[in-house]
């Protein structure tokens, strides 16, 4: 089981910055190039009668592009949607944790 485990770890980790930048595209007179955010993650196990498991799994989040137009520098655009989905629980997380510090205060 591990070798599978260490076989498929072996192929995921040469794509590297491939992952989260796209391959430039032309559209019109603008460049553009995909930017996300992603992981993933992969673990087996086993015991000493050759039973075991093993999965993996993975996420991209698109987070925007950087676009080049004519006669400008490079700029990035954010994926305003995307970003407001992943802000949420870190919203979430702070208020919990603001509302607990007060309380703490409060005492």
């Amino acid at each position: 089981m591990t070798n599978i485990v260490t076989q498929i770890a072996d192929k995921v980790r040469p794509v590297g910055v491939s992952t989260n930048y796209g391959e430039p595209v032309e559209v019109g007179d603008q460049t553009l190039i995909p930017v996300s955010i992603a992981w993933f993650g992969f673990g087996g196990g086993g015991d000493g009668d050759d039973n075991g498991g093993g999965g993996g799994g993975g996420a991209s989040i698109p987070v925007g592009a950087y676009v080049r137009r004519p006669g400008k520098d490079l700029e990035f655009e954010p994926n305003l949607i995307s970003l407001l989905a992943v802000s949420i629980p870190v919203i979430w997380v702070t208020g919990r944790v603001l509302r607990k510090l007060v309380r703490v205060l409060k005492k």
